[in-house]
């Protein structure tokens, strides 16, 4: 199936013969329906902690962060134009011709009565002021298509074309803040070690790899300070984690030179790029969950949390370990470990555990606990459309806290989608990651994911349909082997940016009043 000048090619791109073989194996079989059998809720498999405990979990997060564990990785590749896809479906040329849907005229209203809240006004003021407008007068009249332009193409701010971490996201009496400039300042807070250095970690995208590095550079220099410097890295997605395409017959799809096509993998691909970061305590956020600073605070104490969290049953884990390491334990003393694994990380204790001799129970015990862990803040569901954390049964009986998406389940199981719309809690919406194992030394996160997970789509190639693969998602399939740790957060924590009218949340909006715009009824001015 696979010709010599393919080799080539996949040998150019980093990615083995087997990896292709594994991929085409999965379209040819399909991807299996993940099996939830109920949703995770609070004091099943989420967990609350009580303002009691907070003091001692900062305390023993801060000691972790002094000494140079923390990292902070933000997954920053992704861009705005479905921030703005329903401005932009504005400012096409069709909109001149049709009336607008109502949702979009309701968008279009709010975002133009609404200009002088936005971070970027300014920009887009002086935008249009070089091309002789003045865009007070346009909002008056209702002339929203230039304006449009100077903000989303590329004659003008070209914002539907930039990613989202460039974005001129929060206003401050002085400043503007992009959601870059945000993460650096919430790493002083919480990835500072004791020699003053935050090192953060930005993926980004080849096409706007320059530009954002460039930015990275003139936001640290603009706000060093004498107490905190920052080590800031950037990764790109690998070429050899895109994957292969096939055709409607389970064949690999060639381009018209007969090359083999190949597409990104999705956000799971991270995982390679976390991997490499060769880090020790990991705080993963998307770039586009960041609030304005008279709310940083509050966020930050459940940051610390989370992390002191990790570091307490890392300490616990580890003694574990080194214990079973002894190979002198009794029969009690297993079991008083496997019930604490039970209870701290939802181990299930095999049927039969107890027909073990005690060499294999040893055995058993630290292959379990011997993976990477991750501790999960989750927000209660709102309605956002996305996945949650659930219950999920494996083939061989045993289960675990899996982050399931929709795609995941089983259409047609009416049982299935019941249970996944019974989901109280969200996708996590902070992460933090243990990734070195007792003796210090790294875990390869590519030995702790699912492959058996991910999602197959229909797409198309110059107007022929094919099939495209997205790996294992990274708080999904990626994670699935981790101990999965969930602890409720408040919402307060998970204010993301998906379109733009999100900026005029209080969580993106300074302490003052909100300034609106006289508009008048909306028209098309060419």
């Amino acid at each position: 199936m696979l010709t010599q000048s393919d080799k080539k090619n996949l040998a150019d791109r980093g990615t083995p013969i087997e990896t292709i073989e594994h991929q085409l194996a999965i379209f040819q079989r399909g991807i299996p329906f993940t099996n939830i059998t109920k949703p995770c809720t609070i004091r099943d498999g989420i967990n609350q902690i009580s303002d009691s405990k907070f003091p001692k979990l900062e305390a023993t997060f801060n000691r972790a962060m002094s000494s140079g564990r923390v990292t902070k990785f933000v997954p920053a590749s992704g861009a705005a134009s479905r921030m703005f896809k329903s401005l932009l479906a504005c400012c096409t040329e069709e909109s001149s011709s049709s009336p607008l849907p109502q949702s979009e005229k309701d968008t279009l209203e709010k975002f133009l009565t609404r200009l002088l809240d936005f971070a970027f006004y300014e920009d887009l003021a002086k935008t249009l002021a070089s091309q002789d407008r003045k865009i007070e007068h346009l909002s008056a009249e209702g002339n929203f298509k230039p304006i449009l332009e100077a903000l989303l193409l590329p004659t003008g701010l070209n914002y539907a074309r930039q990613p989202k971490s460039l974005l001129a996201f929060h206003q401050y009496a002085n400043h503007i803040r992009t959601p870059i400039e945000e993460h650096l300042v919430e790493a002083a807070a919480y990835a500072r070690a004791a020699n003053h250095k935050a090192r953060v970690h930005f993926t980004i995208s080849p096409e706007h790899a320059k530009a954002v590095q460039e930015h990275i550079q003139s936001a640290h220099q603009r706000f060093k300070q004498n107490d905190i410097d920052w080590a800031v890295t950037c990764s790109l997605q690998k070429a050899s984690t895109d994957t292969i395409a096939v055709d409607m017959n389970n064949q690999p799809f060639r381009d018209q030179e007969g090359n083999l096509l190949f597409r990104p993998g999705g956000h799971g691909a991270l995982i390679s790029n976390m991997s490499d970061l060769q880090g020790d305590i990991i705080f993963i956020k998307n770039i586009d969950n960041v609030v304005q600073d008279h709310l940083k605070e509050e966020t930050y104490i459940y940051k610390r949390v989370l992390g002191g969290y990790l570091a307490s049953i890392q300490q616990i884990l580890f003694g574990y370990l080194q214990e079973l390491e002894r190979k002198t334990l009794t029969s009690l003393e297993l079991d008083d470990i496997s019930q604490w694994a039970e209870y701290a990380l939802h181990f299930t204790i095999p049927q039969h555990w107890k027909a073990f001799d005690l060499k294999h129970r040893i055995g058993y015990l630290r292959q379990f606990f011997h993976r990477p862990i991750r501790v999960c803040g989750m927000v209660t569901n709102t309605g956002e459309p996305g996945g949650g954390p659930f219950w999920v049964r494996h083939d061989d009986e045993t289960t675990s806290i899996q982050i399931v998406e929709s795609s995941q389940v089983d259409p047609y199981s009416t049982k299935q989608q019941d249970t996944f719309a019974s989901s109280t809690h969200f996708n996590p919406v902070d992460m933090v990651c243990g990734v070195r194992d007792y003796k210090g030394n790294p875990f390869d996160l590519s030995q702790y994911i699912n492959p058996n997970t991910g999602f197959i789509s229909q797409k198309s190639y110059k107007g022929r349909q094919l099939k495209a693969l997205e790996l294992p998602g990274l708080w999904n399939g990626a994670m699935a082997k981790w101990h999965t740790i969930l602890v409720e957060v408040p919402q307060i924590t998970f204010s993301p940016v998906k379109t733009v009218l999100d900026l005029l949340l209080p969580a993106h909006q300074p302490l003052m009043k909100t300034k609106n715009f006289s508009c008048s009824k909306i028209r098309t001015i060419s």
